[in-house]
């Protein structure tokens, strides 16, 4: 059985969380890209099936279970992984890189658990590795946002494990399906904690709270695989949810929105990863065959010009030491390279023709335009219109064309950071003019076409309108270090009185009763020093002073007192 989980894919990870540790300091970065190369490797050659099963209690769980829709979801993570691995080659910080294994380790094992019980214990190894990323980079508001992160994400997974009891103890299958749209208590807490990891509004707020202050290589991790599994699971879970059509619309227009409000760079990707989740989620609230194609799709051309985009935003920071629009400007010269490999994710979460976002999105667009969905099909293009405004626009403009607003040094950039975001660029180009890779591996056959006239020239159209209104209101955009409120208040806005009723009063009560248990112990110590003072009257003593180490007692007092115990036992026998 041991060597058998070695075919896993989630376990060579994982496996390579603890390995490294164990080895040379200057092996461990080369080490690292090891690990999801042999994963990749082996999610390309798996057949399809049920793998590798084991018994748990009276329960056959299916650790390894393999098709369409899991090969791509797994081919994307482990090679985001492999990724992320040359972009943070350049540190040395050993819980970072185990964290980030075994993190994506976790989306792995959610990605191929083929029942619910091994689909949970990945989720939770994922909220675990994931919270160091973001308490790795030292600062009082990392520290809060990790224990933030880590607190939602341990909810959301309890709503998770109730739903999978509730629907178990109900006659449900332990193995994942698709289930029925039907508003039972067990769905509805099942379709609650994927939901809360996806990042719907108002679940979400732990999204653009966490990611802006994770560390720098960290980011790119967490960009790709969290939200991304859960997609995963709702495609697997509640494809056809009508919902959900809704639900992605608002997640759409509600993600741009908070996005051209943003000040941080990293804060305006954040928001809009929720704004293209809702693409993915509108995709699967649809069900049918190119809706989920779509949402496959977009998923994983998200993840490459996603994780291009943070790693863009990273090496600003690496460079400047700064990640807010009002402190930025006035440096593009000097990065002409980075603002070339920016502008490829820009343009590709935009939708521009030729580019890989293009062929998901217009794949989403052609399965809402055969049910006839036309108020989500404006929203959408309204929500793209936004995306090409915050992402492609405002955020480059403002980070290396406006007027530099503050002093700031910038620093190389090492060489490994720009062999990756190389490397995420060059897929964004290639699966845009070559969508048919992408396309033969999702999960149903498709002949759809996405470079057809109509849509190159709505496209085209689109990003034209949106430059055109940003050039001539660039200048009255806000871009003043604000904080914009979001659903998050509820839960900081009484974290004050929480923390008072519950961490405070208790604290102090707890130090009153150390503070009296220490007086009385005190107490009780200085007078047990000479027990007979207190035994012995001190008239008897005619005034001399007793020293309990010379006291002896008369043997006489002895035979009476132990006499006087056996009358009293055997007054109580005979009684």
């Amino acid at each position: 059985m041991m060597l058998e989980l070695l075919s896993v894919p989630a376990v060579i990870l994982i496996l390579g969380a603890f390995v490294l540790p164990l080895l040379p300091e200057r092996a461990r970065n080369t080490a690292f890209l090891i690990f999801p190369i042999m994963a990749l490797a082996l999610i390309w050659t798996m057949p399809e099936g049920n793998l590798l099963q084991t018994s748990f209690a009276s329960y056959e769980l299916e650790l390894l279970a393999v098709d369409g829709l899991s090969r791509i979801f797994g081919i994307i993570f482990a090679l985001i992984t492999l990724i992320g691995g040359i972009y943070a080659f350049h540190i040395k910080d050993l819980g970072q890189q185990s964290s980030a294994l075994a993190y994506a380790g976790g989306a792995l094992g959610v990605t191929f658990a083929g029942d619910f019980f091994t689909l949970f214990i990945f989720w939770e190894i994922m909220a675990a590795a994931s919270s160091y990323l973001i308490w790795a980079r030292e600062t009082q508001e990392s520290d809060k946002a990790g224990m933030r992160y880590l607190l939602v994400h341990i909810f959301g997974g309890g709503l998770l494990f109730t739903g999978i009891l509730l629907h178990l103890s109900s006659g449900g299958s332990l193995y994942i399906e698709s289930i029925e749209p039907a508003y039972t208590t067990a769905n509805i807490f099942m379709l609650l904690g994927v939901a809360l990891n996806t990042a719907v509004p108002p679940l979400h707020a732990w999204l653009a709270d966490a990611y802006p202050k994770a560390t720098i290589t960290g980011a790119v991790f967490m960009c790709a695989l969290t939200t991304k599994s859960a997609v995963y699971v709702m495609i697997r879970l509640f494809p056809g949810w009508e919902i959900l059509i809704w639900v992605g619309v608002i997640m759409a227009i509600y993600g741009t929105i908070y996005a051209l409000l943003a000040n941080d760079i990293r804060e305006i990707l954040a928001y809009s990863i929720i704004s293209q989740i809702g693409y993915m989620v509108t995709a699967i609230g649809i069900g049918s065959e190119l809706a989920l194609n779509g949402a496959t799709a977009h998923a994983f051309n998200h993840i490459v010009y996603k994780s291009l985009l943070f790693m863009v935003a990273g090496a600003v920071i690496y460079s400047t030491g700064t990640s807010k629009l009002s402190e930025l400007g006035g440096f593009a010269k000097k990065m002409p390279l980075i603002i070339g490999l920016y502008m490829v994710g820009a343009l590709s979460i935009s939708g521009a023709p030729l580019l890989n976002g293009f062929v998901s999105k217009t794949m989403i667009s052609g399965a809402m335009g055969d049910a006839h969905l036309e108020w989500p099909i404006l929203s959408l293009l309204i929500a793209t219109i936004g995306t090409f405004l915050h992402t492609g626009l405002k955020l480059p403009y403002y980070t290396w064309f406006a007027e530099k607003k503050s002093e700031f040094e910038v620093s190389s950039i090492p060489a490994n950071m720009k062999v990756a975001m190389g490397i995420g660029a060059f897929f964004c180009i290639l699966f845009g003019v070559a969508p048919n890779l992408l396309y033969n591996q999702l999960p149903y056959p498709t002949d759809f076409q996405p470079f057809s006239v109509y849509n190159f020239v709505e496209m085209t159209q689109i990003l034209v309108l949106a430059f055109v209104g940003f050039w001539f209101f660039k200048n009255h955009l806000n871009v003043d270090s604000t904080i914009s409120i979001d659903t998050d208040w509820f839960y900081r806005k009484p974290a004050g009185v929480v923390r008072y009723a519950f961490v405070k009063i208790p604290n102090r009560l707890f130090g009153v009763a150390e503070t009296v248990s220490l007086k009385l112990a005190k107490r009780l110590s200085a007078a047990s020093k000479n027990p007979m003072d207190l035994i012995l009257p001190s008239f008897t003593m005619q005034g001399r002073e007793i020293k309990s180490d010379g006291f002896t007692a008369p043997i006489s007092a002895a035979l009476a007192f132990i006499l006087f115990g056996f009358l009293i036992a055997s007054l109580v026998v005979l009684l």
